[in-house]
């Protein structure tokens, strides 16, 4: 029977200060390929030792190898490993040069020794080559898909309330979230504007939020803006401030971005693309127009009403005073690139609505659903001009998140996140914006930007099957590593299970489960599955890690999701992430991708 297990955590100081520091512990496992043992009490008294069992090559891998070597040497050549990457990876771009890189770096960082001395990779360096992920990952880094169509034809990596560092009730506002989130990507950063006094704070509204000051923010977007990114970064307000303040906002605003503030001359007819706009930054809320409508035609009221002479020098101070404001508040509309707004009619109106300018337009996740199930058409017609920014209902007040496949389905390209925590719908968007190098933009598939007759329809269920992708997940390691060997159980290695799911369309959701292997640190699963894809330019591979527990819930041991248009095929190391995204030093799995 599975023994209990202790509650999953960290290695805290203490642990660190026993015995051996963390850094030599790993020096004396230094290579993932070496045996060992681990000694585990029972009951205090007695100790049961477990041998950790030699990470040794999948018959696939030696098959491989044999194949290229082709006369059955032992060594793999440079012009052998060139091949093998052309045609068992599909890397058909790789030159004889990226080869010979490849055996320096692996024989330096396995046998210490240097680059001139041998220029070939046997069996294990063969195996380590393919089970490192900053040489073998599973996906490209670098941007690769064409940046120069306009802004609404792509998916944007979006965060909502990006101030907050908790919960939506109670947290503090401070600028470090929204460091983090530029530092991870994100390219839409949502700011709250109230006034106090005559301070602009940055706070959720009529909450207990502790307060950031505007500037504050400002500042740390400037100098953080383009740290993981060059594409264009969009501030989206929610502004409830006075028209001194708006003007007032104006100018910091001026006054921090400077040159790196990108505003049109007129209203956009055209959202402009990301290529165009590199380190740039733009102001996306609703203009005040209504405001200056109400404040013109009062004082068109005034100067039509007889006015008495004691009357007239404070007239003239009220209007050198009102005109001060309108110069104010038109410098602040004239700082806006994506006009946003509520529609005057209903939203199905808005989104059959035609005009000149392009715009932006705001729905909560339930207005999203609601929407979905009768306009699904409307709505993905919509978003081939302008932008549709999908936020979190209010009552999600621990800043989960929901799904966003719905908003991608439709077109939507600022499906906006709670990036403070942590959880499945993070995971899946994290995937999403892992494409195109983590530039924060991917671009939209041909299926949302195609002409008007050709509308694809989120709801059809009878599309057929444009390919199958298959997944062979041959083993895992890296664990004894990373992780106390108490961490996951107290008496004994781990018994790790692997589940695999494809997200997307509806049609295309799936879940797969290997079988658990027990008392192992390196689990070997060497098992294949197949999912048929009807939409696979939507579709996300998600991958999670548990630990087998009968007693209690299944301890977690890494998850990563990968966009699948973006998989690359062939043998792929595939590194895993902790609950909060951040990527494990040496967790991952050796897995194989084909398309057929």
């Amino acid at each position: 029977m599975k023994k209990s297990k202790k509650s999953q955590k960290g290695v805290t100081s203490k642990d660190k200060n026993k015995g051996m520091g963390k850094e030599k512990e790993r020096e004396k496992k230094s290579s993932s390929l070496e045996s060992g043992s681990y000694n585990y009490k029972m009951f205090s008294f007695f100790n049961r030792k477990f041998k950790i069992n030699e990470v040794e090559p999948p018959s696939d891998v030696n098959k491989a190898f044999s194949l290229f070597t082709e006369d059955g040497s032992t060594h793999m050549t440079a012009e052998q490993l060139r091949r093998f990457m052309a045609v068992h990876q599909c890397e058909v771009s790789t030159r004889l040069e990226d080869a010979q890189n490849i055996i320096e770096q692996v024989v330096n960082r396995r046998h210490h020794i240097t680059k001139f001395a041998r220029h070939t990779l046997n069996i294990e360096d063969f195996f380590y080559f393919l089970l490192s992920d900053d040489l073998n990952g599973p996906i490209r880094t670098q941007v690769h898909h064409d940046m120069s169509a306009p802004l609404s034809h792509y998916f944007i990596y979006t965060g909502h309330n990006s101030y907050l560092t908790g919960n939506q009730l109670s947290s503090d506002c401070s600028e470090v979230p929204i460091i983090k989130a530029l530092q991870n990507g994100v390219r839409v950063i949502e700011l709250d504007l109230w006034p106090s006094k005559d301070e602009i704070l940055v706070l959720h509204g009529r909450t207990l939020t502790t307060p950031v000051s505007f500037i504050q923010c400002l500042t740390s977007i400037k100098e953080y803006a383009f740290v993981s990114s060059p594409y264009p970064v969009i501030i989206t307000l929610e502004d409830h401030l006075t028209p001194e303040l708006q003007a007032k906002a104006a100018d910091m605003i001026t006054q921090t971005f400077e040159t790196m503030l990108y505003y049109p001359e007129s209203d956009l007819t055209e959202f402009p693309s990301p290529e165009s706009l590199k380190y740039r930054i733009m102001i996306s809320t609703k203009p005040p127009k209504e405001y200056l409508e109400v404040r013109s035609k009062d004082a068109s009221e005034d100067e039509s009403s007889p006015k008495d002479d004691s009357d007239a020098s404070e007239s003239d101070q009220e209007d050198e005073d009102f005109k001060s404001l309108q110069a104010g508040v038109s410098g602040y509309k004239r700082l806006i690139t994506i006009h946003a707004g509520k529609p005057k009619g209903s939203l199905k109106t808005a989104l059959k609505e035609v005009t000149d300018q392009v715009r932006r337009l705001s729905l909560s996740e339930h207005q999203l659903e609601k929407l979905a199930s009768s306009h699904g058409l409307d709505i993905v017609r919509f978003t081939q001009r302008n932008i549709l920014r999908v936020y979190p209902k209010g009552t999600r007040v621990t800043s989960s998140n929901y799904k966003p496949t719905i908003g991608w389905m439709h077109g939507a390209q600022m499906v906006a996140f709670n990036m403070q925590g942590y959880g499945k719908s993070l995971w899946l968007m994290h995937g999403m914006f892992r494409a195109n190098g983590g530039c924060g933009y991917v671009i939209k598939p041909d299926i949302l930007t195609r002409s008007a007759d050709e509308l694809f329809d989120p709801k059809a269920t009878l599309l057929p099957v444009q390919k199958t992708l298959k997944v062979k997940i041959y083993m895992g390691d890296g664990w004894r590593l990373d992780f106390k060997h108490t961490h996951f159980d107290a008496y004994s290695p781990p018994d790790f299970y692997t589940k695999i799911f494809i997200v997307g369309v509806p049609a295309d959701e799936a879940k797969k489960k290997t079988k658990i292997i027990e008392d192992d640190w390196c689990p070997v699963w060497d098992e294949e599955f197949s999912f048929p894809l009807t939409v696979p330019e939507l579709a996300l591979l998600r991958i999670e890690v548990r630990e087998y527990d009968i007693s209690e819930k299944d301890d977690f041991g890494g998850q990563t999701c990968l966009p699948v248009p973006e998989l690359r095929t062939g043998f792929r190391s595939v590194p895993l992430h902790d609950k909060k995204g951040v990527k494990h030093k040496n967790v991952r799995l050796l897995m194989r991708f084909e398309f057929v």
